[in-house]
């Protein structure tokens, strides 16, 4: 075991993965002799060489279109898009080559890519570095779409989607790379090395894609929500004193609607939570299927907390960051509904 963000987490799963298997390759702008513009990458070109760790040049759909390419002749490449807001330009590429391969193939190919890209806001990156599209991608069928909230998760979950033979896009929350961050931006930063899942071991080890997780029982309501927003929304509850159930989805697709329904149909209470969009958000499908499956159960009714319907403002940060006022907001009125 050994303290480690989740940079750091991230390095030792791809770090592993080149060693076991030769046909994992690293590829993306800025990856081999810069180490990735959060240096997530870093050191694994001087270890490997310039043949499995590959800079490329901007540009994300020959990015995505050369991993295809990789994967359909038996190697496993390991994509980077820079920042999930560059990802658009190998939209198409994903959704309508890598996602449908063995589909239409009937099997006879597959493409083991996984696309890993930094997402969320919290940085002060303004509308052009913030964004959260995974709703988009877990509407597109044959992908699985992952969010890790912690570095233990970080490089169990990596390591389970490099040896996955389908294709995963890889969402890392960048505002937690260093450490938990509770929603509160004026508070001092907290390191990883502070909370339990910083311990990360050295060796291989997976999370089981499509599995989530409860970090906090409780009976009074249940928050499912993932990424960043799960130690905003830990931390919530906490200060309101709620003995709420939070449940890390940590696999978007596919989703582990036992874990979360079951939750539900105890506590009858349920808030979501992320930093994304609203409208048409992750939380809808969300929404839609606990609804589905426990309206007998609810006894009041599902509430989301999201980012508003704008682009990520660059000066209005923190009023588009769903925080813990707005979170504590809909806690409090699911809480005092008959």
């Amino acid at each position: 075991m050994a303290q480690r963000n989740m940079i750091h987490a991230l390095n030792s799963a791809m770090d592993i993965m080149l060693g076991r298997d030769p046909s994992v390759v690293v590829l993306g702008e800025d990856v081999g002799y810069f180490g990735g513009v959060f240096r997530v990458t870093e050191g694994l070109q001087r270890k490997y060489g310039q043949h499995r760790v590959l800079d490329s040049p901007i540009c994300e759909g020959g990015i995505i279109a050369a991993a295809i390419g990789m994967a359909v002749n038996g190697l496993r490449p390991v994509a980077e898009i820079q920042f999930a807001d560059y990802i658009y330009p190998g939209y198409d590429q994903i959704v309508s080559e890598l996602a449908r391969l063995r589909y239409r193939s009937a099997g006879e190919f597959f493409a083991p890519v996984t696309v890993r890209t930094p997402s969320g806001g919290g940085i002060r990156g303004g509308q052009t570095h913030s964004q959260s599209p995974e709703a988009l991608f877990a509407h597109v069928a044959g992908l699985k779409v992952v969010m890790p909230s912690n570095p233990y998760d970080a490089k169990g979950l990596l390591i389970a989607s490099i040896e996955d033979d389908d294709p995963v896009i890889f969402f890392e929350p960048k505002r937690i790379y260093n450490g938990p961050f509770d929603g509160e931006p004026d508070k001092p930063a907290v390191p990883w090395s502070a909370h339990p899942k910083g311990e990360v071991p050295d060796g291989h080890y997976t999370v089981p894609i499509g599995k989530a997780e409860i970090v906090r029982g409780g009976n009074d309501l249940t928050i499912v929500t993932y990424g960043t927003m799960v130690h905003v929304s830990e931390a919530t509850a906490r200060k309101l004193g709620l003995d709420a159930e939070i449940i890390d989805v940590r696999t978007i697709v596919p989703l582990d609607t036992d874990t979360i329904c079951n939750s539900v149909a105890r506590t009858g209470r349920c808030v979501i939570v992320h930093e994304a969009t609203r409208f048409a958000g992750f939380g809808a499908e969300l929404s839609a299927t606990i609804q589905e499956q426990c309206f007998w159960n609810l006894q009041a009714p599902i509430m989301r907390v999201a980012g508003w319907d704008t682009p990520y403002p660059h000066a209005f940060e923190w009023e588009y960051f769903p925080g813990q006022a707005r979170v504590a907001k809909a806690l409090k009125t699911v809480m005092e509904a008959a």
